[in-house]
């Protein structure tokens, strides 16, 4: 059986031309100046918040996205070790439940005398979202001690997503 369309008495059937595909073009991304002091200040200030009752050495982390936000996390530890969150991990996982993929800059502020830098696990989980972004690595103090880096200087040979297409 065939159907046809009901038109109005009343009411002219429009008749449109079909609408072009639209292409996807890619948007350019916001460009956003790093104010290092200010992501120092956040890193400095999540450290304060640090839970590290076994170590005694408190870091904070500040990330910041290519849309200006700022995601900040400090290092949480646990009687049993292995259970400890760093605070670059707890930073890109504030990040991520918040819908950013897109970091472009961190700074991890650490206890002295030297900057420490990011563990092997916070390496692997920073390269896979930012594996060029540049990271400070900072100490509080007069002068402040301060460290510049970047996440495929810390890892160069990360495994990466592409890695994972390679199997046979």
């Amino acid at each position: 059986m065939i159907r046809s369309k009901r038109v109005s008495p009343t009411t002219p059937e429009r008749v449109s031309a079909p609408r072009p595909k639209r292409v996807n073009a890619p948007r350019p991304k916001k460009v956003v100046a790093i104010d290092w002091t200010a992501l120092e200040h956040a890193a400095f200030t999540a450290r304060k918040k640090a839970y590290a009752p076994y170590s005694s050495y408190h870091v904070g982390a500040a990330l910041l996205v290519a849309s200006g936000r700022v995601f900040t996390g400090c290092n949480v530890e646990n009687a049993s070790y292995g259970l400890c969150l760093c605070a670059e991990r707890n930073a890109i996982g504030q990040m991520v439940a918040s819908g950013a993929r897109d970091p472009i800059a961190l700074v991890v502020a650490t206890d002295g005398p030297k900057p420490g830098s990011p563990c092997g696990m916070c390496r692997q989980v920073l390269s896979e979202f930012a594996p060029k972004m540049p990271v400070r690595l900072v100490v509080e103090g007069a002068p402040r001690k301060t460290r510049k880096t970047d996440v495929a200087s810390l890892l160069p040979d990360a495994f990466r997503p592409a890695d994972l297409l390679e199997r046979k």
